[in-house]
């Protein structure tokens, strides 16, 4: 059974990098042919995908949000990471980590993390 776990702060001020981590149990993040996702929910809206980061490492972003996003990860602790920079308050959202089939479609989650942006 595969698990995420999502850990950050709760708390972001406006302008500052938002920095969460997913660590995974039960897999590792280096199983071909998965993939490894970020998804937050703003509040009253949908869910918005982030990005990713391939088995093989390689990153893929939301065009909307590339310029600020960054994913990585550490193969030595199967954890992969989410840096989101110049933060506002629109950032608030709950953040989930999941397990990316390609398409659209993921079969495990993180419980997901709040984050709000805030002075």
């Amino acid at each position: 059974q595969v698990q995420l776990q999502e850990s950050g702060p709760g708390l972001v001020k406006p302008s500052q990098t938002l920095s969460l981590s997913c660590t995974v149990s039960g897999g590792s993040i280096t199983t071909a042919y998965y993939g490894w996702a970020w998804i937050r929910q703003p509040p009253g809206k949908g869910l918005e995908w982030m990005g990713a980061i391939g088995y093989t490492g390689i990153t893929y972003y939301s065009p909307s949000r590339k310029s600020r996003t960054s994913i990585s990860r550490d193969t030595s602790k199967n954890q992969f990471t989410l840096q989101l920079s110049s933060v506002t308050p629109q950032d608030t959202a709950a953040y989930y980590c999941a397990r990316s089939l390609g398409w659209g479609q993921y079969d495990y989650w993180g419980q997901g993390t709040q984050v709000t942006v805030s002075s």
